[in-house]
């Protein structure tokens, strides 16, 4: 039996570097990071942390949405990406597809649970209670859901940072099963007290914008936003009329099982990932022309990930870079914020800058691309996610 293509036909994102592709493409292309002081979110770390905020406060992203007051940041967030990605594939208001939302998340409605927490604690008679019926991380899927008028296949993916990856990789599946013709996956996240203060309570945040594959990193920089992909068949694709951006390849989740929040010093799960992509997409290492690194700038991860690299590639190097230097660590969103940028890459030869990059880690010596470039040649594209847990998945999107 033939083994059908997934293709992708869509892609929507809003991220501190904009509310939309071209803002964000705009802002990679110009080497305009979004990282810089808090300003939105109410903490007492807000002249400790740079953060990489979304510069919408809710009441503007409601109107933008048309979502009614009180939603989670998060929902909001994930509204605005996958309504451009569904525009972007150009899917009619009136269709007969089998069309699911798979999307990811780590924090839910927290945001909305922090403010219910603020009044209650003070006074227990006090605190809105509908604050926190969209708390867990699957409410947030269902409002997104039914906002976009989505009801044959609605599911939630929280596996901490490779979460968006997965739901991209579950929806792959979904098409190649023929379960659904049509499938919107990628995912959100918000930055809120809890998540900001859990990191820094593991000490793996930086005081300044982060620098991924330096010797001298310190750490990470927490960010928000939302990436969508929509996904489709041959014969929806056929249907649809459309152009596809691209094929989605090869995917691979892998769990070395060393830590519940670090990475093996090896890079086991990395390297299963990322062989196990190259592997169901058939395709060569030397074949990659660019990769999109997991990349968080922390000294665990950039080791751990660039030792597997090297066992994956060798000396023979692909180009490769960290987006996080601009978009700051999303945790849920990442993957497929990323995604939509590896996407971008392959379409139009996009080689993303590593900013702030200055001298090679001693350890595992990789140098990252450092200047914005254009390489028509690229046919294959991988990115990478690995999250806490060590849940690694690697996607890999090629020309059509």
């Amino acid at each position: 039996m033939q083994n059908p293509d997934v293709f992708v036909a869509g892609v929507g994102v809003i991220s501190a570097l904009g509310k939309d592709r071209d803002e964000n493409v705009f802002a990679l292309q110009s080497g305009r990071s979004g990282i810089g002081p808090i300003s939105l979110l109410k903490t007492m770390h807000r002249n400790t942390y740079p953060v990489a905020e979304v510069r919408y406060a809710n009441e503007e992203l409601e109107k933008l949405t048309g979502f009614t007051s009180g939603i989670s940041r998060t929902a909001l967030l994930s509204c605005m990406a996958a309504t451009e990605a569904m525009h972007h594939a150009g899917i009619p208001t009136q269709h007969s597809f089998r069309i699911g939302f798979v999307s990811a998340n780590s924090v839910g409605g927290m945001d909305k649970s922090e403010d219910f927490y603020e009044a209650f604690h003070d006074d227990s008679t006090k605190g809105n209670l509908e604050q926190v019926i969209h708390h867990e991380c699957g409410s947030v899927t269902e409002l997104v859901a039914d906002k976009l008028g989505i009801r044959h296949f609605v599911s939630t993916i929280s596996t901490a940072c490779s979460s968006s990856a997965n739901a991209i990789f579950h929806a792959a599946r979904l098409i190649k099963n023929n379960i659904l013709d049509i499938v919107i996956a990628g995912g959100t996240d918000s930055l809120t007290r809890f998540t900001l203060n859990g990191f820094s309570t593991l000490m793996i945040l930086d005081t300044s914008p982060c620098k991924p594959l330096d010797e001298n990193r310190k750490g990470l920089n927490l960010g928000e936003g939302a990436g969508y992909l929509v996904l489709v068949s041959e014969n929806a694709l056929k249907q649809l009329k459309a152009t596809p951006l691209c094929k989605l390849s090869g995917y691979h989740n892998a769990n070395d099982a060393h830590h519940q929040t670090a990475s093996s010093p090896e890079g086991i799960g990395s390297f299963l990932a990322m062989q196990g992509a190259l592997n169901k997409s058939g395709i060569q290492p030397r074949d990659i022309g660019y990769i999109n690194l997991h990349g968080t700038g922390t000294q665990n991860n950039d080791q751990s990930e660039g030792t597997a690299i090297r066992r994956v590639f060798g000396d023979s190097l692909p180009k490769l870079s960290s987006t996080k230097t601009f978009t700051g660590h999303t945790l849920g969103a990442s993957g497929g914020i990323e995604a939509v940028y590896s996407v971008l890459s392959l379409k139009h030869g996009y080689i993303y800058p590593n900013l702030r990059f200055e001298t090679p880690m001693k350890e595992i010596a990789l140098l990252p691309e450092t200047e914005f470039s254009i390489d028509p040649s690229i046919k294959h594209v991988l990115s990478n996610s690995f999250g806490f847990g060590g849940n690694c998945t690697s996607l890999i999107f090629s020309a059509c």
